[in-house]
């Protein structure tokens, strides 16, 4: 009945997929941050640019931005971010557009956080001398993380999934397999059902995860 999994790298695909989905989350975690400290920045400027990208890149389709990144900055503007091989550049440029859509969504969860957190603390550091960096990282982004985990749990649980859209680049990862897979064999929903049991042990047990962390951590009130 699995005989025909042998011609395939099942495992390879979705080791493609738990790298695009860990390199992606480290780089839109920092680019979330960064949005995020920019939100509640008390330059217009700043404050202007991370409300502009969060509400524009939100609203753009994730495959129209790996897309672009394929298409525009590859082939168009020959940005290849230091690869050689296609493989290699489309893994980039899959992992680079994933990073700039789901950090939007990281931002908010981060800027919920920081919601959170009593303004009279702010104000108090303010009032001892810490400038808005320092009161932003000793204050509020510590409080504001161990508030938005379970948020981020979301998020990264949506990134795993997103990790699929890749596979329109041409990106070895799991959803492009499934298709191959479809192509070659007549056994569409074994196929199907192998692919979403792989993600459900790739996503459940995140979920599960972050859930008890967040609840761990969480700031008592």
């Amino acid at each position: 009945m699995f005989d025909f999994l042998e011609d395939y790298d099942l495992l390879g695909a979705f080791w493609t997929t738990v790298q695009l989905t860990l390199l992606s989350a480290v780089g839109s975690l920092i680019w979330g941050t960064l949005l995020a400290a920019m939100r509640v920045s008390p330059v217009p400027l700043m404050r202007g640019f991370g409300t502009a990208y969060v509400n524009i890149v939100r609203n753009i389709p994730l495959t129209v931005i790996i897309l672009f990144a394929s298409l525009g900055l590859s082939q168009t503007l020959s940005i290849n971010l230091g690869a050689d091989d296609f493989d290699s550049i489309n893994f980039r440029l899959a992992v680079l557009g994933l990073i700039v859509y789901t950090a939007a969504f990281v931002c908010e969860a981060l800027r919920s956080g920081i919601n959170t957190v009593p303004v009279g603390q702010a104000e108090a550091a303010r009032a001892i001398g810490l400038s808005f960096g320092q009161v932003l990282t000793l204050v509020v982004l510590p409080q504001a993380f161990r508030s938005s985990v379970t948020p981020l749990a979301n998020v990264l649980i949506a990134l795993t999934k997103n990790t699929t859209v890749a596979a329109a680049i041409g990106v070895a990862e799991a959803a492009l397999l499934m298709k191959e897979m479809i192509e070659n064999e007549a056994q569409l929903l074994l196929i199907s059902a192998i692919i979403a049991v792989g993600f459900v042990i790739l996503t459940l047990p995140t979920g599960l995860i972050l859930g008890w962390v967040g609840k761990k951590v969480a700031v008592k009130r």
